[in-house]
């Protein structure tokens, strides 16, 4: 499979819908696609599948366009609760999808299609929130923290200055490239030095045979008291007649209060 590196392609724009605000407004939800697999976590993580994130009142920080009749959420669930995902427990997340996912010309994998960051002040906890929107399905995925980012492609460092800590989230059987390689199918991202206190950048760090990485910097050490705790929530839904299946990962902003 060609591939290209996000690393070399970065799109700005408005950040992605806050997931989590806009069950509060949705319509009664049908069932989930019979093509959508639940989640399979890994023992040693937190996880509470039945679990709903509270809403919040800032309104959709994430929002790139405003809701349009048919938007729904099909399905919100907390795979990873609030914790720590050490090195030696990582967050681990299996979804079953068939290869190809679809027939042509729709791609062969999950395919990301945009990514969003927002706060949420007002939450219990409050949080900074980036969101990874696929089309398709939902790729398994690892949320890890590690001493440095690393080039899926050169092996090189790449740089995340301003971070305490840094987490990678490798997501597997997924892209985010067209199928001749040779573009990037991310529509949306926010800059990579997003600036907010728990929440400080993200990087792409490779896109290549079904992995798809990137790094996330967190603005304190992890270890620090109170603990910069990590969550995260699946999010299925209807949006602008667009089939959505969003990940989202929740730092825990509490040390900034």
């Amino acid at each position: 499979m060609d591939a290209i590196r996000n690393g070399r392609t970065r799109t700005a724009g408005v950040g992605t819908l806050t997931l989590l605000l806009v069950l509060t407004a949705c319509t009664p939800a049908p069932q989930p696609s019979a093509g959508s697999q639940p989640p399979s976590q890994s023992p040693t993580a937190s996880a509470s599948p039945t679990a709903s994130p509270s809403p919040s009142a800032t309104g959709d920080a994430d929002e790139t366009a405003p809701p349009q009749p048919g938007d729904k959420v099909i399905s919100s669930t907390v795979t990873h609760d609030w914790s720590v995902p050490g090195p030696t427990t990582p967050f681990h997340t299996d979804h079953k999808n068939p290869v190809p996912i679809a027939p042509p010309p729709a791609a062969p994998l999950p395919t990301l299609s945009a990514i969003g960051a927002g706060q949420h002040p007002s939450d219990v906890p409050p949080y900074d929130q980036l969101s990874f929107r696929f089309t398709g399905g939902f790729p398994s995925y690892d949320v890890e923290t590690v001493p440095e980012l690393v080039d899926d492609g050169s092996g090189l460092p790449i740089p995340m200055p301003g971070t305490g800590t840094l987490l990678e989230v490798t997501f597997r059987g997924a892209q985010s490239h067209t199928a001749d390689g040779t573009a990037s199918t991310v529509t949306s991202a926010p800059p990579p030095a997003i600036g907010y206190q728990a929440l400080t950048s993200y990087a792409p760090a490779g896109d290549f045979e079904g992995v798809l990485s990137y790094g996330i910097g967190v603005g304190r050490p992890m270890g620090t008291i109170p603990e910069t705790k990590v969550r995260v929530t699946e999010v299925e839904k209807i949006e602008q007649g667009q089939h959505l299946y969003v990940v989202a990962i929740q730092l825990d902003a509490t040390a900034w209060k």
